[in-house]
C-alpha cells in the first residue's frame, strides 16, 4: 500500500514538471515552428473524419431520443434548442476530446515509447537537443490549437446530424430548427464550450508524451504504454468535465 501512493505521488510529479516544462519551453527559443506544424497536421487534420463522423450521429442520435419524450409533452418544437444546448456545451467538446485522445494519445505514446526504446531519444540528447522541446512541446501547443477548431467542427456536424432527424421524422421546419437553436444559445454556453478543449487538450497530448517517455521492456513496453494512455486520457477528460462543468455553475451562481 506504501508502496503504491509513492508511485502515485512519483508518477503526479513527474507529469507535472512535464507539463511546467512544455508551458515554459513556449517563452524561449528554439521553438520548433515546423515541428508544430506537422502535429497540427497529424492531431488536428487528420482527426477531421472521426470528428465529423461522431458529432453527425452523436447530433443525430440525440435529436431521436430528445424527439420521443418532448412529443409525450408536445414540445417537439424544441427539439433544436435541446440539440444545440447539448451538443454546444456538454457532448461536443467531451466526445471530440476523447475520439482526439483516442486516436492521437495511443500514437503519441507508440511514437515516443518507440524512439525511447529504440535510444533514438538518448541519441537527441548526445547531440544538444532537449527532448522535450524538440519532442513534447510541439505536440501540446499543436493541440491545443487544434482541438478547439475540431470541436467547433463537432459542434456544426452534430447540429446538421440533428437538423436531419427533425426535418425528417419530426417533420420540423428547417427554419424553425435553426431559430430554435440559434435563440437557446447563450454566450455562456459558447464560452464553456470552447474553454474545456483548452484543458483536454493537455490532457490528450501530454497523457501520451508522460507514458510513451516513461515506456520500459522494450517493443512489448510500448504496447503497454499506449494501451496506458488512452485509458488514462479518458479517465482524465471525463474527470476534468465534471470538475470543469462544477466550476463554472458555483461561479454562475456564486
Amino acid at each position: 500500500m506504501e508502496s503504491l501512493a509513492k508511485r502515485t505521488i512519483f508518477s503526479v510529479q513527474e507529469f507535472s514538471y512535464l507539463v511546467a516544462g512544455s508551458v515554459r519551453n513556449a517563452f524561449s527559443p528554439p521553438r520548433y515552428v515546423s515541428d508544430t506544424l506537422v502535429q497540427m497536421d497529424t492531431i488536428g487534420v487528420g482527426s477531421i473524419p472521426i470528428v465529423l463522423l461522431t458529432g453527425f450521429f452523436t447530433g443525430a442520435v440525440l435529436a431521436l431520443q430528445s424527439y420521443r419524450t418532448l412529443q409525450t409533452f408536445g414540445e417537439v418544437g424544441l427539439l433544436g434548442e435541446a440539440v444545440a444546448i447539448s451538443v454546444v456545451r456538454e457532448l461536443g467538446p467531451v466526445l471530440t476530446a476523447l475520439m482526439v485522445a483516442g486516436r492521437n494519445s495511443s500514437g503519441i505514446a507508440s511514437e515516443l515509447g518507440s524512439m525511447l526504446v529504440s535510444e533514438q531519444i538518448d541519441a537527441m540528447r548526445a547531440l544538444g537537443t532537449d527532448p522535450m522541446r524538440k519532442l513534447v512541446t510541439p505536440r501540446l501547443y499543436a493541440t491545443l490549437i487544434t482541438l478547439p477548431v475540431l470541436t467547433i467542427l463537432d459542434d456544426f456536424t452534430g447540429m446538421i446530424g440533428g437538423y436531419l432527424v427533425s426535418i425528417g421524422v419530426a417533420h420540423i421546419t428547417g427554419a424553425g430548427y435553426w431559430t430554435a437553436a440559434y435563440q437557446s444559445l447563450s454566450f455562456e454556453d459558447v464560452t464553456q464550450g470552447l474553454l474545456k478543449p483548452l484543458f483536454f487538450a493537455f490532457v490528450v497530448s501530454l497523457v501520451g508524451c508522460y507514458y510513451g517517455l516513461r515506456t520500459t521492456g522494450g517493443t512489448e513496453g510500448v504496447g503497454r504504454s499506449t494501451t496506458r494512455a488512452v485509458v488514462a486520457a479518458s479517465v482524465a477528460i471525463i474527470m476534468l468535465d465534471f470538475l470543469i462543468t462544477q466550476f463554472l455553475i458555483a461561479i454562475k451562481f456564486a
